[in-house]
């Protein structure tokens, strides 16, 4: 099948080639996004002309590394409006990031009978923290659910945070159903009991605008390779007065003041949680990815995400052997993200065979455990657009589809 360039395509090396002898249709931005040539050329050329430790030299490769570093910590911070470069905590993923939080914050202000409130949305990374969290310190783990739309329940948000709430974690976007969740109306309710909000952000930043003063985030977290950028760098956004009353994390080189034989002070906000040799070269990238992204602009990285699900879940909603999960229609508060089963078929034979027509897709319960059996599965696939995607990929994909069932035997 010939694939029609949109006007961003052509950026992205990887699809240009051929998966099984077909035009790569990716499908899998859920997990991580390919990468525009802008960012594989600063990385490169990072690599190529500037490679040295940050914060450690008065040599000139050094000093480059070193503005490159803090060029990209400004950088984030005016992506997703923090009010202070300082406020801007770079990790290895979003998943170090929530447990940074969980660890150094939730082990220090947690005390037994406390209750720490989740949904059951949420990825492993904002569950499994907050379990060890809730055992070592005698808390409660409480979960708010969803409604039959995927929404989360405002009943369970108005009554399950409470005067005992410490903690709240939720996912702004889940990477299940593809939902925007209202997390300014949940900060509220949180800061009303005197709770802070933490929230996941790993699959809202590549998709819709973010604005962490606006939702009233206390900490918000997110991994660069979902957003164009290089693997390896996250984000953790917290506020300035909590972090800078928060322990360390990880200890070693750079996060420290003074070291003597027996005490040590630690290096003032960001630098108390950046032990370490830091990923300059990934810091590079993710300039370039926000550069990227912000020339496109979200609102038109939302109009080509709710186009394709426009044209694919009608299509999807015609094959008789399609289970469709959470949300199967497109709605203004859903990004890109479509998650079905085929009758009778497991995930993964539904992927590999879709793999053999050059289809990528995510199959299993994409650490989403507790709402996959909350939706009565244990795994499903799922197909997740980005911005590079086309009407085109979407036919491939269904064509392709079509065949699984004939693939393994069924007459249908």
């Amino acid at each position: 099948m010939e694939r029609r360039n949109n006007e961003y395509l052509q950026d992205f090396p990887i699809l240009q080639t051929k998966m099984n002898g077909r035009p790569i249709v990716y499908l899998d931005n859920g997990a991580t996004t390919q990468k525009p040539e802008a960012v594989i050329k600063a990385v490169a050329d990072y690599c190529t002309y500037c490679n040295a430790n940050p914060h450690r030299g008065a040599y000139e490769l050094s000093v480059k590394a070193t503005d490159i570093y803090e060029t990209a910590r400004v950088r984030t911070q005016q992506f997703i409006g923090a009010a202070r470069s300082e406020e801007i905590i770079f990790t290895k993923n979003a998943t170090e990031a929530l447990n940074l939080v969980a660890y150094s914050y939730g082990r220090a202000n947690i005390r037994e009978g406390d209750e720490i409130v989740i949904t059951v949305s949420e990825h492993h990374s904002n569950i499994v923290p907050w379990q060890f969290v809730a055992k070592a310190r005698g808390a409660v783990l409480k979960y708010i659910y969803i409604e039959e739309d995927g929404n989360l329940s405002a009943t369970d948000i108005a009554s399950k945070i409470t005067d005992k709430t410490k903690i709240v974690a939720v996912t702004h976007v889940s990477n299940v159903l593809g939902l925007v969740n209202d997390v300014r109306a949940i900060a509220d309710r949180a800061h009303a009991v005197g709770a802070v909000i933490i929230v996941d952000g790993s699959q809202s930043v590549p998709h819709i605008a973010v604005d962490v003063q606006a939702m009233d985030a206390d900490f918000f977290a997110f991994s660069g390779h979902k957003m164009l950028s290089p693997m390896g760098i996250g984000v953790l956004y917290g506020k300035y007065d909590i972090l800078d009353a928060m322990p360390p994390f990880l200890f070693g080189g750079d996060m420290i003041e003074y070291v003597g034989e027996q005490e040590t002070t630690y290096a003032e906000l960001p630098a108390k949680f950046e032990a370490g040799t830091q990923n300059v070269s990934g810091a590079s990238g993710l300039i370039a990815a926000i550069d990227y992204l912000e020339k496109v602009g979200f609102d038109r990285i939302e109009a080509i995400e709710h186009d394709l699900l426009a044209y694919a879940l009608p299509k999807l909603r015609e094959l008789p052997f399609v289970e469709l999960y959470g949300c199967d229609s497109a709605r203004d508060n859903k990004t890109g993200i479509i998650t079905f089963n085929v009758k009778d078929i497991h995930p993964h034979d539904v992927s590999t065979i879709l793999d053999s027509y050059g289809v990528a897709i995510r199959a299993g319960h994409h650490c989403a455990q507790p709402l996959m059996r909350y939706l009565g599965q244990n795994a499903t696939c799922r197909a997740s657009f980005y911005l590079y995607n086309t009407h085109e990929d979407v036919d491939q994909f269904i064509e392709a589809l079509k065949k699984v069932r004939g693939v393994l035997g069924y007459g249908d």
